[in-house]
């Protein structure tokens, strides 16, 4: 159950983007269409880095070789950033959950700058909102989330909750960070890392059960 929180100790809630907000999908797509490489290739050959806790973008290598950044231009192109249907439909809700039980909801994420103001624009409407592409620095980094909590006034970090879908990227990181860890299920990095759950604080499958649980990110005082 959703509990109010008592703004004498205001806490955050963090969210990352892919496949926490944002159903990667198509992004992913329209990657091996600029390749020339069938979907079911590709998505394999992505479970396959996922599985092995390889940066994603070996997969891109793989496919694109070691100049596949030139072709990021054209796969943006093509994709045209974030649109209504993108985002997972428990998304808006949850943000406005959150706000109305008095957290405050940051969106900080591994993705270019532009993303922004996409998310913005079909209403993902953060108290914060920020890209590694501007911050100038990458999950799983720890200064990742030593900016983080900069960008939220510095709070303390057992306050913040972090929500994404990665372990090696979102899990152990924040929880590193002094962090409530939330892992959110879903996605391929979900799905494959079902044996390290142990790394997270609380372990949901979706926003809607963020919503109900949050509070069981906290220890009870």
């Amino acid at each position: 159950m959703l509990v109010a929180v008592d703004d004498t100790r205001r806490r955050w809630v963090c969210l990352d983007v892919g496949e926490t907000l944002v159903d990667e999908t198509r992004i992913w797509a329209t990657w091996a269409d600029v390749f020339g490489v069938p979907h079911l290739t590709f998505f394999a050959a992505l479970g396959a880095v996922v599985l092995g806790e390889r940066d994603h973008r070996v997969v891109l290598e793989w496919f694109g070789g070691p100049d596949w950044r030139e072709r990021a231009a054209d796969v943006e192109a093509r994709f045209g950033g974030f649109r209504r249907e993108d985002l997972y439909p428990d998304a808006v809700p949850c943000i406005d959950a959150l706000h109305e039980a008095g957290y405050q909801v940051a969106v900080l994420a591994n993705q270019p700058g532009a993303r922004a103001a996409q998310l913005e624009a079909v209403g993902i409407r953060p108290d914060v909102m920020a890209m590694s592409e501007t911050l100038g620095v990458h999950k799983p980094d720890p200064a990742f989330y030593r900016r983080a909590l900069d960008l939220l006034g510095d709070p303390a970090p057992a306050d913040v909750a972090y929500v994404g879908d990665r372990v090696d990227n979102d899990v152990r990181p924040a929880r590193a960070a002094g962090m409530r860890a939330v892992w959110i299920r879903r996605g391929p990095w979900g799905v494959l890392h079902e044996d390290r759950a142990a790394d997270a604080h609380l372990t949901i499958r979706t926003l809607d059960e963020l919503v109900e649980r949050i509070d069981e990110a906290w220890p009870a005082s």
